[in-house]
């Protein structure tokens, strides 16, 4: 679905003043209304909608509705008399998460290349020096996995989720709270048991998550080699910014060439291309709508670049500040505080 003479927007969830949440239109640098801007655009227009969970219920509809008002709006001009009472600056606003709250939260892990590498590499070593030798047979083993493997995902709790300004909690389970800067899809219509050449049409929108980890309590020593404990280590409350709105999939054109980067405290920690995934976006709903049916609101947080804090020795503590963007997907930025 292209778009090509639509100014890109945005669709979140937002707050103002202590206002009740609402559905937003991020045009610019403005928010717009969504439910009262259709209405004034033309009452028939108006759906019953007042969530972007609601819009995605019929996303294909919903989605060729803010065109139209995008479209006017930007004829009008955003200031008009039509719709300055309806918008107001992004930086006026409180973004809240976008889906509120989302419909599964599905993690994928070990998606990139090159951070696979220097894992795979280390093993091969054997916590000897990393040799040119280890890290080519280490590259070996990633071509195979993305030629004959499968993505490596699980659930998430939509409870851990949060906004992408929200301060994230750093609660006191355990001390080595880790960042992972992913790129998220957002379904936007029932996907089961669909091929990767029509696995993007199933897609509503990008937007930006952080799934952070408690590495320290990933596994435990009670439960020997049973595996690890996600729960644990990946739902706690705040532990899943996201947002800070969802850009369309018409505005996003190939999910594979986009950057990743993540600064704490104002140094470049992750840095990172969605070319370097394993398995691409239309690999991984192809492989999970194999296993079960994505809904509209489903999200799947796609893997995480190299550059963790495990690679630096490094994790969070209170009073940091991380800050995250996706080309073209907005920024977030979360204070770490202390439980």
């Amino acid at each position: 679905m292209s778009r090509s003479g639509t100014q890109p927007f945005g669709v979140g969830t937002f707050s103002a003043g202590g206002s009740p949440a609402y559905a937003g239109l991020v045009l610019g640098d403005h928010v717009l209304a969504i439910r009262p801007a259709l209405r004034a655009l033309d009452s028939r227009e108006a759906p019953a909608a007042t969530s972007v969970r609601d819009l995605l219920a019929n996303w294909e509809s919903s989605f060729a509705a803010l065109v139209r008002l995008a479209e006017r709006v930007e004829a009008d001009g955003i200031s008009s008399e039509r719709w300055k009472d309806l918008c107001l600056p992004v930086d006026a606003v409180r973004p809240l998460p976008p889906l509120d709250p989302p419909g599964a939260v599905i993690a994928v892990g070990a998606n990139y290349r090159q951070h696979v590498m220097e894992l795979l590499a280390k093993q091969v070593a054997e916590d000897g020096p990393l040799t040119e030798e280890a890290k080519a047979q280490a590259e070996q083993l990633v071509d195979e996995r993305a030629r004959s493997g499968q993505p490596f995902a699980f659930v998430g709790l939509p409870s851990a989720v949060c906004g992408a300004t929200d301060d994230v909690v750093l609660n006191d389970g355990g001390t080595q709270h880790d960042w992972e800067l992913e790129l998220a899809v957002v379904i936007g219509r029932p996907a089961r048991k669909v091929d990767r050449e029509t696995a993007l049409d199933y897609v509503a929108g990008y937007t930006i998550c952080n799934d952070l980890t408690t590495r320290d309590r990933v596994f435990r020593k009670d439960t020997g080699p049973l595996g690890a404990d996600w729960l644990a280590a990946k739902s706690a409350r705040t532990f899943f910014p996201l947002g800070p709105w969802i850009v369309p999939a018409a505005f996003v054109p190939n999910p594979q060439d986009l950057e990743i980067k993540l600064s704490l405290n104002g140094e470049l920690m992750q840095s990172g291309h969605t070319s370097d995934m394993v398995f691409g976006v239309a690999r991984l709903i192809e492989y999970l709508s194999s296993i079960t049916e994505l809904r509209p609101g489903d999200v799947i947080s796609t893997g995480s670049p190299q550059g963790n804090g495990i690679h630096w020795g490094r994790f969070l503590e209170s009073g940091d500040v991380m800050e995250g963007e996706i080309t073209g997907l907005g920024r977030q930025r979360n204070r770490c505080i202390k439980e």
